[in-house]
């Protein structure tokens, strides 16, 4: 079998973050319990993890106890969220991606300017629900060109579209296009809203699916940008599939012959696409080769709530920030030494 492995995958640096301030949090505070609203991320694995070290996962601020610890989700919360835990005395430590934050801020900033905001995106996704709360009575949520001609838009030329920012990119520029069609004087979100891990993992895995017979994709079905990677494999017109792990791999699903993809959402962690890659080479043999198509070298400040605590405590946070590079991979993680293909750009 010919492995090719897709760099970049897995981990992005807000997800990195979110999941260091659950840790940080657990080596500040041992003997409290840490509380946190939704999912830190979603990944089954990540989420089963902290379960077991003992931090408990609520979908209500009221599940919390007064007064105790709680994060935010790197999804991001509605001031409505924030106030039920301020009204709870609860000491929340906020764990949003800064690039779903950014989101916020111009929904905020649209709404006070007058206009209503067209948010693309999945209605009852986390993070959709997050923005829409900054400014509900602003915001309309379009999930398909097909809700064009439900939406109430009363100055055509007062109007903006935002995105979530785990979109497939191929899906955000139909309805994009469609919404430009509609309304031609709608203004854009400076810069784009789709965070830039979601674009560089679709981007490689539309590059590197046209050489291959499958793409194995590293993800929980509720990874919005997980699930994202696969629909962008099979706009290429390359069968792709979702797993959690590789136990959930199909039997008779791949013969030895064939050149396979792995790559990962941008919540599963490493070391289940260094098991999936252990696993093909020990059923089927062949090599690794590593696809370079982006570089990422990105940093996030850890929350400023967070480095209150530290310093309440006696650590010095040294300002400290959350940087990501690409996966280290060893002999004894992956079983072999991939070669390198292809350049960075």
């Amino acid at each position: 079998m010919k492995i090719l492995l897709s760099n970049p995958r897995g981990f992005c640096a807000g997800v990195h973050m979110a999941i260091d301030v659950v840790d940080q949090l657990l080596d500040l505070c041992p003997n409290e319990p840490i509380y946190v609203f939704h999912e830190i991320v979603h990944n089954k694995h990540v989420v089963e993890r902290f379960k077991t070290r003992g931090v408990k996962f609520v979908e209500a601020v009221a599940e919390v106890p007064h007064g105790s610890i709680v994060v935010f989700s790197a999804h991001g919360v509605s001031p409505q969220v924030r106030k039920e835990a301020a009204d709870r005395r609860l000491r929340s430590v906020d764990a949003t991606c800064p690039l779903v934050t950014k989101v916020h801020m111009e929904a905020i900033r649209y709404a006070k300017q007058g206009y209503q905001i067209l948010l693309v995106g999945h209605m009852n996704h986390q993070e959709v629900q997050g923005t829409r709360g900054e400014a509900p009575d602003a915001i309309q949520v379009v999930e398909s060109p097909e809700d064009i001609p439900d939406l109430v838009v009363r100055d055509p030329n007062k109007l903006v579209y935002l995105t979530q920012t785990t979109l497939s990119t191929d899906d955000a520029g139909v309805i994009i296009s469609a919404l430009k069609r509609a309304f031609p004087n709608i203004k854009e979100p400076p810069g784009g809203d789709i965070c830039y891990a979601t674009t560089n993992r679709q981007h490689a895995v539309r590059k590197i699916a046209e050489e291959c017979d499958i793409v194995l994709v590293i993800g929980s079905k509720n990874s919005s940008n997980s699930v994202r990677l696969t629909e962008i494999s099979r706009n290429a017109g390359v069968e792709a599939i979702l797993i959690d792990d590789v136990s959930e791999l199909p039997e008779g699903l791949l013969r030895a012959d064939q050149t396979v993809l792995v790559t990962a959402g941008a919540s599963a962690p490493e070391d289940l696409v260094a098991e999936l890659c252990r696993s093909l080479l020990g059923r089927f043999g062949g090599t690794i080769e590593l696809r370079d198509i982006f570089e990422e070298d990105t940093e996030f400040n850890i929350p400023t709530t967070l480095k209150k605590m530290m310093r309440e405590r006696g650590v010095d946070p040294a300002d400290r920030r959350i940087r990501v590079t690409a996966p280290t991979i060893t002999r004894e993680l992956y079983g072999c030494v991939p070669v390198t293909v292809g350049a960075t750009g």
